[in-house]
């Protein structure tokens, strides 16, 4: 089973990405193998960030013991 990759750890890959396809001489193959993988993690950042904005909203709606006694 793979472990899964923190959203931190997803930004940071896809600046690694980033700085290849700003310093390096690529050709094109190897230029949009770099943009998809970026791209992909880029993509799973957002998943897990709009998990994590769900996940806020649920325990925010969950009322606390002061607003329960009310």
């Amino acid at each position: 089973m793979m472990e899964a990759v923190s959203f931190e750890a997803r930004i940071e890959k896809a600046k690694e990405i980033l700085s290849k396809l700003n310093t390096q001489n690529l050709n094109l193959k190897e230029g949009l193998n770099l943009y998809k993988e970026g791209m992909q993690e880029l993509q799973e950042a957002q998943s897990l960030l709009e998990k994590a904005k769900l996940e806020y909203q649920e325990l925010k709606s969950i009322p606390t013991q002061s607003e329960v006694k009310q």
